[in-house]
């Protein structure tokens, strides 16, 4: 009786997997004509140390979620139907007691927490929505290796993008990302490409935590960097740690950006060891004339290095189009 019980249980859960496979794509719409009704929903019903592609396509909607996509849940693509009208969003922030009655740090307020390597996502908008005042509060929070993101939308105030995880790589690609204060941070390394860069605060857009071992940090090429009409006085880049690894080439910089370009860590020495450099950019608050003693621009020589094949070594996710 246990044998055939025990037959059972296995081909219904064989059953249960060949029905998911066979599925062509997840997809999450509010009004149920979907799979699922929530994005975390369609994250919990992918097989753990999945090895094949899934996509979750999610219709327009503001979901409010706190999302987490498991470690053992690689592969996965997830597309919004439009960019301005799917939106992944919380409200979490540091200071705030969670329903477990712990008290939120900024590594626990995120949106939406990708623990998982070869994540792509297009079309969507990933927020935090906790507000001007609210201190940190992170949008996304990324530790997985090769996540990619297409056409996505970063939306928040303070450390909205945490590029969390270090030797690890991502790369975004005619993204916009907004924030007041260190909004891009992190010890990873991220190549950014035809990004819009927008400061909603006279303060800091990056705060990298490269690790002294790592080749790379942070890249922009071919970003436009923007601010409120109100801001002059905004930084390039803050220190977190000694060794942050900052370039911007080819991009245009907004006359909010102030004229010495980037900003000591407080009080500490972390500036002498940074590399915060810049290369070919436009703009009015491009002039490297202006720009602070220990920052640097590169030569000719020294910009060949910051190829997409040398910052992301063995991959590749630049599109054709």
């Amino acid at each position: 009786m246990k044998y055939v019980s025990y037959i059972l249980v296995l081909f219904l859960s064989l059953t249960s997997i060949k029905s998911w496979c066979q599925q062509k794509q997840m997809i999450v719409a509010q009004d149920g004509s979907g799979n699922y009704t929530t994005v975390q929903q369609a994250f919990n019903a992918i097989p753990v140390n999945n090895k094949k592609p899934v996509t979750v396509f999610v219709k327009n909607g503001i979901y409010k979620e706190k999302l987490m996509l498991d470690s053992s849940k690689r592969l996965v693509t997830l597309i919004g139907e439009d960019k301005f009208k799917t939106i992944l969003t919380f409200d979490d922030h540091t200071g705030k007691v969670s329903p477990k009655g712990d008290i939120i740090n900024t590594r626990t307020s995120f949106s939406f927490l990708e623990a998982a390597n070869d994540f792509t996502a297009k079309n969507i908008t990933f927020q935090n929505d906790a507000g001007f005042t609210a201190g940190q509060a992170v949008a996304i929070q990324i530790e997985g290796d090769r996540s990619a993101f297409y056409n996505c939308r970063f939306i928040g105030n303070q450390d909205v993008l945490l590029a969390s995880k270090s030797n690890t790589r991502q790369y975004f690609e005619h993204c916009y990302i907004e924030g007041t204060t260190d909004f891009i941070f992190g010890p990873s390394t991220a190549w950014f490409e035809g990004c819009h860069i927008h400061s909603k605060k006279n303060s800091h857009i990056t705060a990298a935590s490269t690790p002294k071992e790592t080749t790379f940090g942070y890249v922009f090429n071919d970003c436009i960097l923007t601010g409120d009409t109100s801001l002059h006085n905004v930084s390039l880049g803050r220190p977190w740690q000694a060794f942050a690894h900052v370039v911007y080439m080819h991009s245009y910089i907004g006359q909010h950006i102030k004229p010495e370009g980037w900003s000591k860590w407080n009080n500490t020495n972390n500036h002498l060891t940074t590399t915060y450099a810049e290369y070919q950019n436009s703009g009015p608050s491009s002039d490297p004339a202006s720009r602070i003693n220990w920052s640097k621009q590169l030569t000719d020589d020294e910009a060949r290095k910051y190829q997409l094949k040398n910052v992301l070594r063995d991959w590749n996710p630049q599109t054709k189009n």
